[in-house]
């Protein structure tokens, strides 16, 4: 089995001044249950080459198993430092994409065309695309072919707008996670703040954030493996 796990290379917060990147344990849990299931992984950014980690991802409040496994695994540094390229990949190649989230992806991802074709590709080939926390946003602005948004009608979650509040961050992102779902004509829940909560709705499996992303991982090697 192969995975394709799709990074942001996007490090500015807005106007702030301040860097942001991807979240390291929403890229770490999920590497590591494909890694430990026996999936060949694949990374790739719209840049290609080092993806930027957020910083607010390294705290400590931030840290669990899977990113001390992480800092610790020279590898899988590595393959950080020296992602692919996203224009590269092609669906056909692997079994399944995951995007992790950080705050990174609504700056690039979110309007990337390869992004939004690649995901098209996954889907209407019949193949699971998993996406968790900020990474629901990368879904803003795919069209299916009859010119609905990809989300519409599917059951879908994300980081919520109460979350984002409570990072202080609402009035610095381009847009809200939560928001963009449901305006997308997704069926969006949400479970209390930073509480596990997963969503499956066929072959799209959305995490709320990042105490989700190995649930999702985990729901996505289900299906694979069906």
């Amino acid at each position: 089995m192969k995975v394709l796990l799709v990074l942001t290379s996007h490090d500015q917060l807005g106007d702030t001044g301040k860097k942001t990147g991807f979240w390291v344990e929403e890229f770490a849990s999920p590497y590591y249950s494909f890694k430990d299931a026996g999936f060949e992984i694949t990374v790739a950014t719209p840049k290609g080459g080092a993806a930027p980690i957020d910083p607010s991802s390294e705290v400590k409040d931030a840290q669990t198993a899977a990113t001390e496994r992480y800092y610790k695994d020279d590898e899988a540094q590595k393959i950080i430092a020296n992602t692919d390229k996203l224009s590269d990949q092609k669906a056909g190649d692997f079994d399944a994409v995951f995007y992790p989230g950080g705050h990174g992806p609504l700056w690039d991802l979110a309007n990337d065309k390869d992004s939004q074709q690649l995901i098209l590709d996954f889907y209407n080939s019949k193949k699971p695309v998993g996406a968790v926390c900020h990474a629901p946003g990368v879904f803003k602005n795919i069209k299916l072919e009859n010119g609905d948004p990809f989300v519409k009608g599917k059951n879908v979650t994300g980081f919520s707008n109460t979350e984002e509040e409570a990072v202080k961050l609402t009035d610095v992102v381009p847009f809200l996670v939560e928001d963009e779902l449901k305006k997308s004509g997704g069926n969006y829940t949400k479970t209390d703040d930073w509480g596990v909560h997963v969503v499956e709705d066929g072959l799209l499996i959305t995490g709320q954030n990042p105490a989700s992303s190995e649930a999702v991982a985990e729901k996505l090697i289900s299906v694979l493996k069906g």
